[in-house]
């Protein structure tokens, strides 16, 4: 199998990389976190470089390209730790161009490519843990649409978003809605997140909402599955980022008179850090790959995927702190903020646990002795 990049994806990671090493330096990263998490004029600029219409057909204005590019540009946009959600975006972009009426796509298709609007997925419910089977929210049908009620938890960048993606309960089916923050009914309290980054409660009281498909389970776990991908390539440049961090502190802190990268047991650990970084990426790939296969497939892929990275992403930035010291969590290095994106990754779409049980409940069938 061919692992090589194609020259037009070279050119997009390149495009992607120099953008984050002019445009989206450490100082200004920290200046978005102090003012709320979220930047539009930063949106906007990601759009400038068409990555918002990624995922979106060329007859709705985007790119119309698929997972590998994806995640050649989270990758990239993971070594900058980029507050503003472009994997929130892919998955509305992907679930309303797979599942949505023609009406819905032209509506908001276009406005999605060119970042004039922000949809994000609001799923996420308090007893749920991270089923996606369990929702509480109901939508009833109103005359010629529909009202939706419910609350939704953790939702990114819930109070700057322009509207939401939201699965909730209809004649006894979980359906998938769209439904716009400005409309009346919807509430959003934001707040800050770990990374530094945003997320709201969002509260819909018989908000109006616009029917996307009434197979709501399947569209909510392509949703699901295209974030997951997302969070994988985006991890592998936290990661990477990480790992090129503690080596140059490795080689430039001296103890005994002599640089740390001298001592055999700091070497070691590197080179342990060094095989979780390598099969981190693997293990991107293969979820990158796997995102168009068939559902059951695509399924198994994305919890093999999501556990394998929770693995890495902890042990990398647990030793790459370790090997630090002090300096490691202090607010002024930078470092302690890959650290915290790695934590607050691994949580993301379900936690290490929780796809380890995904992998074993979908082994049932072929584990054991008498398989």
């Amino acid at each position: 199998m061919d692992f090589d990049f194609s020259d037009e994806q070279e050119q997009l990671r390149d495009a992607v990389r120099k953008w984050v090493d002019r445009s989206y330096g450490f100082e200004r990263r920290q200046g978005i976190t102090k003012a709320g998490g979220f930047d539009r004029a930063a949106y906007g600029e990601l759009a400038e470089l068409g990555l918002t219409g990624l995922y979106v057909s060329e007859e709705h204005g985007g790119m119309a390209m698929g997972p590998v590019e994806a995640m050649v540009v989270l990758e990239e946009l993971g070594r900058g730790m980029v507050l503003e959600p472009l994997g929130q975006t892919l998955v509305a972009s992907g679930v309303l161009g797979g599942y949505a009426p023609e009406e819905v796509k032209q509506q908001w298709l276009p406005r999605l490519a060119a970042g004039e609007a922000l949809v994000v997925l609001a799923h996420q419910e308090r007893k749920a843990r991270y089923r996606l089977d369990a929702c509480e929210a109901q939508a009833t049908q109103a005359g010629g649409g529909w009202k939706l009620s419910g609350e939704k938890s953790i939702v990114p960048a819930g109070d700057q978003a322009d509207a939401f993606l939201v699965p909730a309960k209809a004649d006894g089916k979980i359906a998938l809605f769209l439904v716009e923050r400005g409309a009346q009914g919807v509430t959003a309290r934001g707040y800050p997140t770990m990374d530094g980054a945003r997320a709201a409660e969002v509260t819909f009281r018989d908000a109006a909402a616009t029917l996307v498909t009434a197979d709501g389970a399947t569209a909510l776990e392509h949703a699901v599955d295209i974030g997951i991908a997302c969070t994988c390539a985006e991890a592998v440049g936290v990661i990477d980022k990480t790992m090129q961090l503690t080596a140059e502190y490795l080689n430039t802190r001296k103890q005994f008179g002599v640089t740390l990268a001298t001592f055999q047991a700091l070497r070691h650990r590197m080179a342990d850090m060094k095989m979780q970084q390598e099969l981190a990426r693997s293990m991107s790939y293969y979820a990158s790959l796997k995102l168009n296969a068939p559902a059951d497939e695509r399924r198994r892929a994305m919890a093999r995927a999501k556990y394998q990275l929770g693995v890495a992403m902890r042990f990398v930035g647990q030793n790459s702190v370790q090997l630090h010291g002090g300096i490691g969590v202090t607010d002024e290095y930078v470092g302690s903020h890959y650290f915290k994106k790695l934590t607050q990754l691994e949580l993301a779409w379900g936690d290490t646990l929780h796809h380890l049980g995904e992998v074993s409940q979908r082994m049932q069938d072929t584990a054991g002795v008498f398989a």
